[in-house]
């Protein structure tokens, strides 16, 4: 049999495409921003992760160009190795302080994170247990590794309790949750998470790369949302979202943060950060934490969006986020929404399948920091025109 069969037989993007409703890789034509020009028209940016709105920052840019003119445009080599740069150490040093844990290791993806810390941390003999809506990088991350992986029902805290009973007593254990689930908007139910890991002797790590800059005291993440930062032992985060840039970082004791630079290939045998992402990263963190009020604008505006969709009776999920799912249910309507808010001048990414169960499909709506109320309601009237029709 031929390898590449599958692929001739591939055939569902080109079928939607058909019906005029494909809606991936639509080119953008101007910066990420609040307002961007795409495919030659203005369009309201409501489906990027770009949630304070650093990208366009005049800091974030003049910084990102310094680093260019003094390092050039690569490190050409791993971390371990040839790669490390002094902004380097500096950006772990001020994460570090300002996540509260004792040490951080950088990667060079958000993706390339989780891969980096689940296969370095679970090894033969033991256990790491997940939500089903985890991000696809921690399954992957999973599989990566040479332990086994159990799985929950999505937030079901007795589910998980189950998984747990099973596990021997001799072996080691990792509880994985995504902080802010990407497509939902829901916080994990950490209290409880850490609750039964206290129980049955398991370690958490989660995963914070729609929390950062989100949610908790200045954007600290889930654990500082509830209270948890001693109780939680791994943070993982991602630069490619608040802090307006790429890469991604692991926060966790220094043992731990020393295990995974000598033990994780994903990170031994990869081209460190580049010297412009990791400016960039670096001067976002510094705005965060000079002027948190930026997190509370966000989370004010989306508490706004919230109000205007239950005003217009649309049907949404509530969550202390900026993620606002909609829900269109069936997957030609999803897609069918999608472009014609795409047409009528908004931007929003649909959720099919298998990122979310059949007959539950939604229109993921985001938040920015850097968003006008005149904005949003400007794009709440065209929600309520295109979907009530």
């Amino acid at each position: 049999m031929d390898i590449f069969t599958k692929c001739r037989e591939f055939t569902r993007p080109d079928e939607i495409k058909k019906t005029g409703n494909y809606p991936y890789f639509h080119a953008l034509e101007s910066r990420q921003d609040k307002v961007v020009m795409m495919e030659g028209k203005r369009r309201i940016m409501l489906g990027s992760n770009n949630y304070l709105g650093l990208t366009t920052h005049p800091e974030v840019i003049e910084a990102g160009i310094r680093a260019f003119e003094q390092y050039g445009s690569g490190c050409s080599g791993s971390r371990f190795l040839n790669g490390t740069l002094q902004m380097h150490l500096e950006l772990e040093k001020e994460l570090a302080e300002f996540l509260r844990k004792d040490g951080i290791v950088t990667f060079s993806t958000g993706f390339q994170t989780n891969l980096g810390i689940i296969s370095s941390i679970v090894g033969h003999g033991d256990y790491v247990i997940c939500d089903a809506e985890n991000h696809a990088s921690i399954y992957d991350g999973c599989r990566l590794s040479y332990g086994r992986m159990l799985t929950y029902p999505h937030a079901d805290m007795e589910a998980l309790e189950k998984q747990l009973v099973k596990i021997p007593d001799s072996a080691g254990r990792l509880i994985v949750t995504d902080g802010v689930f990407s497509m939902g908007g829901d916080i994990a139910n950490l209290p409880e998470i850490c609750h039964l890991a206290k129980k049955y002797g398991a370690r958490v790590m989660v995963d914070d790369a729609h929390a950062l800059g989100v949610i908790g005291e200045g954007g600290r993440g889930t654990a500082s949302y509830f209270g948890l930062e001693d109780q939680v032992d791994i943070y993982m985060g991602t630069f490619s979202k608040s802090l307006a840039s790429l890469g991604g970082y692991m926060a966790a004791s220094k043992e731990v943060v020393n295990y995974v630079m000598h033990t994780s290939r994903p990170y031994i045998f990869c081209a460190s950060i580049p010297p412009a992402n990791c400016a960039v990263a670096l001067t976002a963190l510094r705005i965060i934490r000079r002027d948190p009020s930026i997190v509370t604008r966000l989370s004010d505006l989306a508490a706004y969006a919230r109000k205007g969709f239950h005003a217009r009776s649309i049907p949404i999920i509530d969550a202390d986020t900026p993620i606002i799912p909609i829900y269109t249910y069936s997957e030609e309507n999803t897609l069918q929404k999608a472009r014609e808010l795409f047409e009528a001048g908004v931007y929003v990414n649909p959720v099919l399948p298998p990122a979310t169960q059949p007959g539950n499909c939604l229109l993921r709506t985001s938040y920015m920091a850097t968003l006008t109320t005149e904005l949003i309601d400007e794009a709440l009237d065209i929600f309520e025109k295109v979907l009530k029709k």
